[in-house]
């Protein structure tokens, strides 16, 4: 990354935090998260609309041409036009830019700006695009007494936001550094992920095991049909490709299911602010495991998540399930305490002949009894399991346990499974640890070779695993190194003999001396 770029982007930060203290006290950082990430997002559609406008007018020659400076009346014309393209329409009235500009006179902003969103909202109504749009700016409730107690206060402080939005050095479109959004808006997730660990209902995934997660998938690959994450979250995981691969490499798009409103909203914006077109990604709202909401586009290429740990679920307690051809082929259904395996085989169902899946897991999924022996014994009977990953402890905000990835194929050339122990893999970084870029190369050469590498890896015939009573733990395949250090007991004993010896002799010197100074004092 070079130095230019590694300057906007600590100036960008900055900028952010100085957002943070001008409305610290006002609004808690989940809510603060939400109004800033609103905003941005606001100006993000305002100037990617006027960007494409103006392009497409100053390469037809009009050189003059300024979307911002139109009528609304004279804009109304391309609206049908644009939605088709776009997905969604602003007037020029409405812009960021020019609301912003009257933000500081205007006694009405929460009014203004609460129609405005409205506006963008219902351009989409009616459209292909509706499903993407619908809600997106529910969270931003420019009404809220969070923001201050009487209406000239919540507006003072909307001025002081889309000022700060407005301030933010994002780059130019045909610079092509616009994925400043994105990065703003990573800063902002990591920012109160690291302070408050889970934020909101929201686990946050580091960028670093998104990374590692991403590459395991793409080993071999220039390019995938379409990615996949059952418990999106923002989006993260999946953004990943676009940054790994380039978004038009990911030839179908994006797809995601989120359990949470809020976090299903910002996994939307995270889309647009990414550049990702309305068209090429497809979120949905609900529980994936009992309401799966993407059935007519798998299967996927690749598949990546980080489900939440041990959640419950209704698992045996609801009839139709056991019979959910996501679910039977196990014949036995995760437990209702723990959905992890649940997840695992709902991603398995819907993964391409030819594709991978790439699962973080809480470590019990791998060594438990009962039905989620039986859910590995399947598993490993069947041969899809290709790889286990043991990540390093302290690596997720929120928790300090040592996670594992399930890696999953369904074409796999060698009855056997790869184990890689990477629970030395990592840097301390404050509190926690992080993957380094050569964790990251040392993990993915170990995954591509397959080979056994003495204390890292092994590959394992899954006849052996069978015996081990499908234990999938790395620690009963993959030897620990022992690092401690070899003691000679007879040069041992030999040395706590002479330390005696002398600490007797030491005595009987101090003896002698003290008795000496007794002596001369009766004198």
């Amino acid at each position: 990354m070079d130095n230019r770029k590694e300057r906007e982007r600590a100036e960008l930060h900055r900028t952010i935090w100085a957002i943070a203290n001008d409305l610290r006290g006002s609004v808690d950082g989940w809510d603060f998260k939400q109004y800033v990430l609103g905003m941005l997002f606001y100006r993000y559609i305002s100037e990617n609309i006027t960007a494409y406008i103006n392009t497409g007018e100053w390469e037809a020659g009009n050189a003059e041409f300024e979307y911002a400076e139109m009528t609304d009346t004279a804009a109304e014309e391309a609206r049908v036009e644009l939605i088709d393209t776009k997905g969604f329409f602003v007037l020029p009235s409405e812009l960021f830019e020019n609301v912003r500009c009257r933000a500081a006179n205007d006694e009405n902003l929460n009014e203004t700006l609460e129609r405005v969103f409205g506006n963008i909202e219902s351009s989409a109504q009616g459209t292909v695009s509706e499903e993407d749009f619908k809600g997106l700016f529910d969270d931003i409730d420019v009404n809220s007494n969070k923001l201050g107690g009487t209406v000239a206060k919540r507006n003072e402080k909307l001025v002081k936001l889309m000022n700060g939005v407005g301030g933010m050095k994002l780059g130019d479109y045909k610079s092509n550094t616009i994925d400043a959004f994105g990065d703003a808006y990573e800063y902002l997730m990591g920012m109160y992920a690291s302070n408050a660990g889970k934020s909101g209902g929201e686990y946050y995934t580091p960028q670093e095991v998104s990374e590692l997660l991403t590459k395991i998938t793409l080993v071999g690959k220039a390019e995938v049909n379409k990615v996949y994450d059952p418990a999106c979250g923002s989006g993260s995981l999946l953004l990943k490709f676009a940054k790994i691969l380039g978004k038009e490499n990911v030839r179908q798009g994006f797809y995601g299911q989120e359990i949470n409103i809020t976090t299903y909203n910002l996994c939307r914006i995270n889309m647009f602010l990414h550049d990702i077109d309305y068209d090429k990604f497809n979120i949905g709202h609900g529980d994936t495991l009992t309401d799966p909401l993407h059935l007519d586009d798998e299967p996927f290429e690749a598949i990546v998540s980080n489900p939440p740990y041990s959640i419950k679920w209704e698992g045996d307690g609801n009839a139709v399930l056991i019979n959910d051809p996501r679910f039977s082929p196990a014949g036995v259904l995760a437990p209702k305490s723990k959905a992890d395996l649940a997840f695992v085989m709902h991603s398995l169902s819907w993964l391409a002949t030819s594709g991978t899946a790439a699962i973080v897991c809480f470590p019990g999924v791998m060594y438990r009894g009962g039905a989620e022996q039986k859910i590995r014994k399947y598993l490993i009977d069947n041969n899809f399991i290709d790889c286990v990953i043991h990540l390093p402890d302290n690596l997720f905000y929120g928790t300090n346990i040592a996670t594992c990835i399930m890696v999953l194929k369904k074409s796999k050339s060698e009855n056997s499974t790869l184990f890689i122990d990477a629970s030395g893999e990592s840097i301390k970084v404050t509190n926690s640890n992080k993957l380094t870029a050569g964790n990251i190369d040392k993990i993915i050469a170990a995954y591509t070779k397959r080979q056994d590498l003495e204390y890292f890896s092994r590959l394992v015939p899954n006849t052996e695993i069978a015996e081990q009573t499908y234990n999938l733990s790395v620690s009963m395949y993959v030897k620990q190194e022992d690092k401690r250090v070899a003691v000679n007991i007879k040069v041992l004993n030999a040395e706590i003999e002479r330390i005696v010896a002398r600490e007797e002799v030491l005595r009987r010197e101090i003896a002698e001396i003290i008795a000496e100074i007794e002596g001369g004092e009766e004198h």
